[in-house]
């Protein structure tokens, strides 16, 4: 589906050598993907969901992901929902044009290029950042429920 919204996806910034994400970039470790550039129109962003070696958490993913979609990038997350964590308050609430919470709340991921056998242990959302909000809700609303989210100017 992220295709159907895309097209094709320009940057996968935290991909691995058996990713299914068809990017025409791709950052493997040891390229860091929150040191390389992220100016590319379409990105698709599945960040690490704990505390990296680094020190980095999916904190600094989104907040990379705001600062590229200052550019005019569309960029796509799937992350856990954990609304009551400082990157949703401070990130995604106040920037982001989007949020489709997924019906399917196991998802089994792949590693090494194989399924694993027990779904993710929390429930995961897509959270969208640029100007086309409809299309992202027309194209997810099969996949779960989408909220817009507006943001109030003060």
């Amino acid at each position: 589906l992220i295709k159907d919204m895309f097209g094709e996806i320009d940057l996968d910034p935290c991909s691995n050598e058996s990713s299914m994400v068809d990017a025409k970039t791709k950052y493997i470790l040891p390229i860091n993907g929150l040191e390389s550039s992220w100016n590319f129109k379409r990105i698709f962003v599945n960040p690490p969901y704990g505390r990296s070696l680094d020190g980095t958490r999916i904190y600094n993913w989104i907040e990379k992901g705001v600062e590229s979609s200052k550019l005019g990038n569309e960029l796509i997350y799937l992350i856990p929902v954990a609304t009551n964590t400082k990157h949703f308050k401070n990130l995604i609430f106040k920037s982001a044009k989007g949020i489709c919470f997924l019906d399917d709340t196991r998802l089994k991921f792949w590693n090494n290029g194989n399924e694993e056998k027990q779904g993710a242990p929390m429930a995961c959302c897509l959270i969208y950042f640029g100007n086309s909000y409809n299309k992202f809700s027309n194209i997810f609303s099969n996949s779960g429920k989408c909220f817009e989210i507006i943001i109030e100017k003060l």
